[in-house]
């Protein structure tokens, strides 16, 4: 089980916390000496302090989260087979692909293995990269190769503090995004603060490291700073350029490392139609970021050998109905304020209509059904389709995509955070809608965006779309909780800027009658400086705990079946069972494996709805042929599915496989009036029974506390 062990003390950095100074504070630039040589230098000054510290606090929460890890498990002390057998599910498919690159002979033949793949789906050839977001995984091996650290650094190693490494450029980018809106470093300081002391809600790196999403929103948060700069009015022709050059970068490597990029994508485009719709955002610029969203993904497309899932995306469906809309009503953006209202109506409906009609004609053409399930789990959580379809029903009972626990607020207000979220929420929702309908209203002015008469509400456009953009992420999370990380990470940023913002206290002490510059500037320092203070005081002797706190890996039954696979059975043999185990065997072992966890193809779910009746009312010969025919040679049955007692009646997976097959499911409770005894009793049960119809066709070869591995018979 777990046991403790010394380590040495850990050295906690200090931040300083001097210096709380910004360029746009008019009163502290008239205390400094005139002229432009101080101002100059007060400039420089602040910028080097801000982007020292940006460095600095990326850089100890990338060793803070990799020494949790190492704490969690001893990585550094326990057996290779127990490191790979640590990458739970899909990670370990992942990992698997850049250890197989790092053991093949040549990059040739590493490259020749992934595109011609036969071991990851029996008896079929699949072309990976084309399948799955992995080319981080051939990056990272082409490296490793290349460098000259073979000696000196295990191959493992290499892999996980590639993904701690880009933590630290994940928090420096969120750093970076409050500071742009705020204009204080201060700010992004109480951003990276909240994000740590928010860990549990903010990422989960520690302990699923190659994850997709670990890849992707490092890559996510770099382009929203970039947006956040590129939107400000009055850009330099060459920062503009070199900016949405970085905006295009980061776009494509978000694109290229997670397979829902074209999901968190549309979001965003989302985010810009509402904006541009609205008269907040300069129309050429959202032109120009539409643009780069489907370049970003074509380009994704020709890498991943022409992936259909991505040319039928709703994305580019989206974008490019955007764009007929516009040269279809060109005169959106004048007229009364009713007129005005028609129109944005009918603009709305008509980029609806054209999406779908443009994505219906290009799923139609391509025969896509790869992101079927994806819409079936969509139209069965919010109630709108049946819901006995095996695919929806297995995402639904995963507490996963289920909506965000209501405990998640109690955490993030136990450090402010929510409670500032809100506070600096209602205060933008409020001038937003006060922008809108001043936008709506004036027809005549052609006034740049975001800017109106002195005396007005101000909105910059930078702070609209951080506005629109963690309000529609806001929603995905409280609808989806594996969605919550998009969207807590970005709330750090949007909470820290609005404390730090002097238009956001401007506006408040405004509406009660108190403003004054200095009050303005006293509240916008000392409010986050007290906070920070807080945060020291109520986390600091928790997160030494916690790394105090030693723990030991600690699954002997899993490496014990790893173990006998690699010494009992043939390298070309074939193993069915669950996704999730599979992805294990995989790594672990080399073994051809009947199906996996990397969901998003039509013939593979299929195929997994078929090797599942193992754990279903099914005859020994029924599942027997089955198995066969995807040439299985082993099924691995797992206690822990066939006798689960972590989901509820109906969610199990054994009462998901009953509901689909038209039977009724085992326990006490209702069933629909439709669904009938089965003819057959649980296979996975039945079958330690060891009677003649089942021992005809399934030899016990392997057995522990957890697993049964049965050898299937070649006789017909």
């Amino acid at each position: 089980m777990m046991s403790i062990r010394q380590r040495r003390e850990i050295r906690a950095t200090e931040v300083s916390e001097d210096f709380p100074a910004q360029e746009e504070n008019v009163k502290l630039e008239n205390k400094l000496p005139s002229g432009c040589t101080s101002r100059r230098l007060w400039k420089i000054l602040s910028l080097t302090i801000g982007g020292t510290i940006a460095l600095c606090i990326g850089l100890l929460t990338s060793v803070y989260l990799a020494t949790l890890h190492e704490n969690d498990l001893w990585f550094s002390n326990i057996k290779e087979v127990e490191r790979e057998i640590s990458f739970r599910t899909e990670c370990g498919l992942y990992y698997s692909y850049y250890k197989q690159m790092l053991q093949a002979p040549t990059l040739v033949q590493g490259f020749h293995g992934l595109i011609y793949d036969n071991k990851t789906e029996s008896m079929k050839t699949i072309n990976l990269l084309q399948r799955m977001n992995i080319y981080q995984e051939v990056f990272l091996s082409i490296l490793y190769r290349v460098l000259p650290i073979q000696k000196y650094l295990e191959p493992v190693y290499f892999y996980i503090y590639t993904l701690f490494g880009l933590q630290a450029i994940y928090v420096t980018a969120l750093y970076i995004t409050s500071w742009l809106l705020s204009g204080t470093w201060l700010s992004g300081l109480l951003a990276a603060f909240w994000y740590v002391t928010n860990r549990i809600d903010t990422t989960r790196v520690e302990f699923t490291i190659p994850l997709r999403e670990n890849w992707a929103l490092p890559f996510f948060a770099i382009q929203i700073a970039a947006i956040t700069y590129f939107l400000r009015p009055n850009l330099q022709p060459l920062s503009e350029r070199l900016t949405l050059l970085a905006i295009f970068i980061s776009t494509f490597l978000f694109s290229l490392t997670w397979q829902f990029n074209q999901f968190m994508m549309l979001m965003q485009a989302l985010v810009l139609f509402t904006l541009d719709s609205l008269d907040m955002l300069p129309a050429v610029k959202a032109t120009w970021l539409y643009g780069i969203q489907i370049t970003s993904l074509l380009l994704v497309c020709i890498l991943q050998f022409f992936n259909s899932m991505i040319l039928g995306s709703l994305l580019i469906s989206f974008n490019l109905s955007v764009f007929v809309a516009r040269k279809l009503q060109k005169n959106l953006k004048t007229g009364s304020f009713l007129n005005r209202l028609g129109k944005l109506l009918l603009h709305l409906f008509m980029v609806l209509c054209l999406t779908l009609f443009l994505n219906n004609i290009i799923k139609k053409i391509l025969n896509l059904k790869s992101d079927e399930h994806i819409f079936k789990f969509l139209k069965a959580k919010f109630g709108l389709g049946a819901t006995r379809d095996f695919d929806a029903n297995l995402y639904l009972c995963e507490e996963a995509f289920g909506l965000l626990p209501f405990n998640t607020f109690g955490r993030l207000s136990d450090t402010l955070l929510f409670y500032a979220y809100v506070f600096v929420l209602s205060i933008t929702v409020t001038a937003a809608f006060v922008v809108a309908f001043h936008n709506l209203s004036d027809s005549t002015s052609q006034q740049s965006v975001g800017k109106m008469e002195k005396g007005t509400v101000n909105l910059k456009p930078e702070t609209a779309y951080n506005l629109i953009h963690t309000i529609l992420f806001g929603f995905l999370a409280l609808s989806t909780m594996r969605m919550k990380y998009l969207w807590t990470s970005h709330m750090c940023v949007f909470a820290s800027f609005g404390l730090c913002s002097p238009e956001i206290w401007e506006l408040l002490l405004k509406s009660v009658h108190l403003y004054n510059p200095k009050r303005i500037c006293i509240m916008r320092y000392s409010v986050p400086i007290l906070i920070l203070l807080y945060l020291c005081y109520k986390f600091w002797p928790g997160m030494m705990d916690e790394l105090s706190e030693l723990r030991e890996f600690y699954d002997p039954d899993t490496v014990e079946l790893m173990n006998w696979i690699n010494s009992n059975t043939p390298r070309k043999a074939v193993f069915a069972g669950s996704m999730q185990l599979l992805a294990g065997v995989k790594l672990c072992t080399g073994r051809t494996l009947t199906n996996h966890p990397h969901y998003e193809d039509s013939s593979l779910r299929e195929r997994t709805r078929a090797v599942y009746q193992i754990y279903a009312k099914r005859a020994p010969e029924e599942v027997h042929a089955l198995l066969r025919s995807f040439g299985t040679d082993y099924v691995i049955l797992e206690d822990s599915i066939c006798y689960e007692r972590r989901h509820h009646r109906g969610c199990r997976l054994r009462d998901l496989l009953d509901i689909a097959n038209g039977h009724m499911m085992d326990g006490p409770g209702e069933n629909d009036p439709d669904l009938k005894p089965a003819d057959h009793p649980r296979f996975c049960e039945e079958i330690k029974r060891n009677l003649p119809p089942y021992v005809a066709h399934f030899t016990r070869v392997f057995q522990n506390k957890t697993f049964h591995v049965y050898k299937l018979s070649r006789n017909k």
